[in-house]
C-alpha cells in the first residue's frame, strides 16, 4: 500500500481502487470511496479523480485492499471501574480499534456493578473523553447481578445503556427472568442472558465429554445450556418480550433457537470466534488460554454453530473479549479465570474461515456490522454517500504472527499467541477520524 504524505486528519482521506465490500448496501465493488469531513462524500469508480489531481487530500492507493463498514461489538469486558490493571476503557478502546471495530458495547460485572444510572453516566462519559471510538454500556439486570431483585432500568437507559444483561451470571430464577423480561420490554431494551443452570456445572473446569473424563477434570454438561436457553425461549414468547443469548456454545442451543425463531419468537443470538475455532481438544494440555465461559465444546458443537452462523439462526459475532492478567493464568486449571481476549484478533481469525469456505465474506462483515446493532438498537456503520466514515480497511495479502508483546491490550490471555494468520487491519475510521493504523515495522 502506497500513499502520499499525511495530511492532519480534518483534511479530506481517499481509499483509491479498494474493494469495498457492504452487504447491507449490496455493495462489493472496486471503487475510490472519499471521506470529507467525517463523511462519506463520494463512493464509485473513479469518484477521486479531481480531488487527487488538487492535492489537497491524503490519498491512500488501496488497490487490493478491502474495506468495510465499522465492526461493532455488542459483548466485552473492559474491567473498568475495578480491575483497571487488566484492562481499562482506555487500553480496551485501543484494542478494539486495532481490530476494526468502532463500537463496543462493555458488559456489567464491573466493581461497582453497572447498576445504576450513576456507573452507566460514568462510562458514558470516559468513553466520550477518549475521542476513539464509541463506547455503549450495558446495564445489569438485577441489582449486584445477585438475582433477585431487578435493576433500575429506566435510569440506565436514560444514561446511555442499550441492553441489560447479568453476564456471566445467569439469571436462574423463572420468575425473576419474567419480570426482566417484561420491564425490559416496557423500555425496549434486549435482555442478555448467560444460560448455565448452575446447579448443573458446579465444580466444573471444562466441558463434559471425552477429554474432561481423560483430564480427570468436572465437567459442564451441554444440557446446562441448553436448559436455560428452553425455559427462556418459552417465557420470552410468553410475554412478548426481545430476548438474546449471549455466546451460545452448544448444538442444542442452536436447535432450539432455530425452531423458536420459526415460530415467531423474538430471539437472537451471539457466536464467539473461539466456539467458532476450537474444541475442548484445545485444553488437553491443560491450558488455561483455552478455559472460558461457557466451555469449548466438541466439533459436533462446532460444525452446528459455524452452519448457524452462516444461515443467519445465530445473529451475530461477539468477542466476549475477557482479559485477565498472569496472576489470573498462570495457576491449575481449576483455580484459573475464565475467559480470553478476543478484539484485536476477531476479523483475521475468522477470515480463515472464509478461505476454508465455511463462512461467506458478505456474512461475516454481516454478522459484525448490522447485525449486532439490530439486537441492541444502534445505528449501523454503513458504505453509502452521506453516511458517517466509520471504516476499516483490511489488507488479505498480509502474512504476519500474533506475538503478545504487540497487541494493545493490557492483558495477553489469548491460545492464539504464535499462530500465523492472513490479513491485517490496516486502519480504522471512527466518524471520519483515523482511530488506528498499521504501521509495517
Amino acid at each position: 500500500m502506497i500513499e502520499q504524505p499525511r495530511h492532519s486528519m480534518t483534511d479530506t482521506l481517499v481509499f483509491r481502487q479498494v474493494r469495498a465490500v457492504d452487504p447491507a448496501e449490496g455493495l462489493d465493488a472496486e471503487v475510490d470511496v472519499v471521506v470529507e469531513r467525517g463523511v462519506l462524500s463520494r463512493i464509485g469508480r473513479n469518484a477521486s479523480a479531481d480531488i487527487v489531481s488538487s492535492g489537497h487530500a491524503r490519498i491512500i492507493e488501496a488497490g487490493g485492499a478491502w474495506l468495510f463498514p465499522g465492526l461493532v461489538d455488542i459483548h466485552a469486558h473492559l474491567r473498568e471501574p475495578g480491575s483497571e490493571g487488566k484492562e481499562d476503557i482506555a487500553s480496551g478502546l485501543r484494542a478494539a480499534a486495532a481490530g476494526g471495530f468502532v463500537a463496543v458495547c462493555c458488559m456489567a460485572n464491573t466493581r461497582p456493578v453497572n447498576d445504576s444510572r450513576v456507573v452507566t453516566e460514568m462510562l458514558v462519559a470516559k468513553g466520550r473523553s477518549l475521542g476513539t471510538i464509541r463506547l455503549h454500556p450495558i446495564g445489569a439486570i438485577t441489582v449486584g447481578l445477585a438475582g433477585s431483585e431487578l435493576s433500575e432500568m429506566a435510569d440506565m437507559k436514560d444514561a446511555g445503556a442499550v441492553a441489560v444483561s447479568d453476564d456471566g451470571r445467569c439469571v436462574t430464577n423463572s420468575q425473576v427472568m419474567r419480570r426482566a423480561l417484561e420491564y425490559a420490554s416496557t423500555f425496549d431494551l434486549r435482555v442478555i442472558q448467560h444460560a448455565e443452570d448452575t446447579a448443573l456445572t458446579e465444580g466444573a473446569q471444562m466441558h463434559e465429554g471425552s477429554i474432561s473424563t481423560r483430564l480427570g477434570l468436572r465437567g459442564w454438561p451441554r444440557v446446562a445450556e441448553d436448559i436455560i436457553v428452553a425455559r427462556d425461549l418459552l417465557l420470552a414468547q410468553y410475554v412478548r418480550a426481545r430476548y438474546h443469548v449471549a455466546h451460545a456454545s452448544t448444538l442444542g442451543t442452536v436447535r432450539l433457537l432455530r425452531e423458536a425463531k420459526a415460530r415467531g419468537v423474538a430471539a437472537t443470538a451471539e457466536v464467539t470466534p473461539h466456539h467458532l475455532l476450537l474444541t475442548h481438544e484445545a485444553l488437553l494440555g491443560y491450558d488455561t488460554a483455552c478455559k472460558v465461559n461457557p466451555p469449548l465444546r466438541e466439533a459436533e458443537d462446532v460444525e452446528a454453530l459455524r452452519e448457524a452462523l452462516a444461515d443467519g439462526t445465530i445473529d451475530c459475532i461477539a468477542t466476549d473479549h475477557a482479559p485477565h492478567g498472569i496472576l489470573d493464568k498462570d495457576v491449575e486449571l481449576s483455580e484459573a479465570a475464565p475467559g480470553m481476549i478476543g478484539l484485536e484478533l476477531c476479523l483475521p481469525l475468522l477470515m480463515g474461515l472464509v478461505h476454508e469456505q465455511h463462512l461467506r465474506l458478505p456474512r461475516l462483515i454481516e454478522a459484525l456490522t448490522t447485525a449486532p446493532c439490530r439486537v441492541v438498537g444502534l445505528d449501523p456503520p454503513r458504505l453509502r454517500e452521506g453516511a458517517r466514515a466509520d471504516l476499516v480497511l483490511y489488507d488479505p495479502r498480509v502474512t504476519w504472527t500474533i506475538e503478545a508483546s504487540r497487541l494493545k491490550s493490557k492483558s495477553h490471555n489469548t491460545p492464539f499467541v504464535g499462530r500465523t494468520v492472513h490479513g491485517k487491519v490496516w486502519m480504522t475510521l471512527c466518524e471520519g477520524r483515523v482511530v488506528h493504523e498499521w504501521e509495517p515495522t
